[in-house]
């Protein structure tokens, strides 16, 4: 198997069908990672792709695509939740697609140096930027310095961990003899006040990892952004597709898109158009999320836990300030 192969990107097809790529249309991935999705809607149309992508490693693999498709493949550095500013910055004013695939890459989760996973034994970073991201704390940071509170709701919070205080408590034991650097060690400690692991059972220390990866890289802000310049950016009938994998993205995907659909319960049931409702930014693809098929979940077990939500965009104005899809 090859590279390409091996990070092949989850729900393409799905994606493809949602986002729906012409001729001269201009589509943003704003989660370049390997490029899958850029690499699909490049094929599928003569379209020109903006691609984002806030992992420094991604920028050998933008040139690769960029000579494969030349003058139709732009690579932006950066934040999808600074992606107004970044498509500024490049002249867009207006995008046919927007798609995103959230959550952690293959590649960053399979290099034991990034400190994603404890599968293998590294450094305890969990930095999107990596070492370039001088200006926020690595998990290392977190798990030494916060609080016995602070790191028992950040695990309880990102990562919907019923023990998070009994494992907080047991982080915070631990640290006293030596800080806590790698990730097998915080594997460990976490697993010791979890019960220990089951075959049976995923890893205990899996939902803390989600919840301090989220927690360092602001993962749900940073969605909350994207999708809020997303709006902006998206041209009437623009296409919107996200694929997310756990539940704490998909509701803000699903509260987003049901509050900018006009699906939002409103004030009272006796008022269904509450004073000052907003006229719906976009329509949705379906009322509920695609799942990907059994052939696909047993091709990449990855895919299992996928889900895509897709809108059209209308005519109407984007709405103001920050919504409530955080909620």
């Amino acid at each position: 198997m090859n590279e390409r192969e091996r990070h092949a990107p989850v729900m393409l097809r799905e994606v493809l069908d949602a986002v729906a790529p012409g001729d001269a249309d201009t589509v943003i991935d704003a989660t370049f990672g390997w490029g899958g999705y850029t690499r699909g809607f490049l094929e599928a149309a003569d379209c020109t792709v903006y691609a984002i992508d806030r992992d420094p490693s991604a920028a050998s693999r933008a040139e690769a695509v960029a000579g494969a498709f030349p003058g139709r493949f732009h690579f932006l550095p950066g934040r999808f939740g600074d992606m107004e500013v970044l498509a500024q910055g490049a002249g867009l004013e207006a995008v046919q697609g927007v798609a995103f695939d959230l959550g952690v890459s293959s590649m960053q989760v399979d290099d034991p140096e990034r400190g994603f996973s404890f599968q293998k034994d590294g450094p305890l970073d969990m930095r999107m930027e990596g070492a370039a991201a001088a200006d926020h704390p690595s998990s290392a940071d977190v798990v030494n310095g916060e609080s016995e509170a602070e790191l028992a709701r950040i695990i309880w919070l990102y990562g919907e961990e019923r023990q998070s205080r009994r494992i907080a408590r047991a982080i915070v034991a631990a640290r006293r003899g030596a800080p806590i650097e790698r990730t097998a060690r915080l594997a460990e400690v976490v697993a010791g006040a979890a019960g220990g692991v089951r075959p049976d059972r995923i890893h205990p220390a899996t939902r803390t990892f989600q919840a301090l990866r989220i927690y360092v890289n602001d993962e749900l802000g940073q969605l909350e952004a994207g999708l809020r310049a997303a709006e902006r950016l998206l041209a009437p009938d623009g296409r919107l597709a996200v694929v997310s994998f756990h539940s704490l993205e998909d509701r803000i995907v699903k509260n987003f898109l049901r509050e900018r659909g006009g699906l939002a319960p409103s004030v009272s049931r006796h008022l269904p158009e509450a004073p000052g409702r907003l006229p719906p930014s976009f329509v949705l693809a379906s009322r509920g999320a695609v799942k990907p098929g059994d052939e696909e979940v047993s091709r990449n077990p990855r895919a299992r836990s996928a889900r895509l939500r897709a809108a059209v965009r209308t005519a109407h104005p984007p709405w103001p300030g920050e919504g409530r899809e955080a909620a």
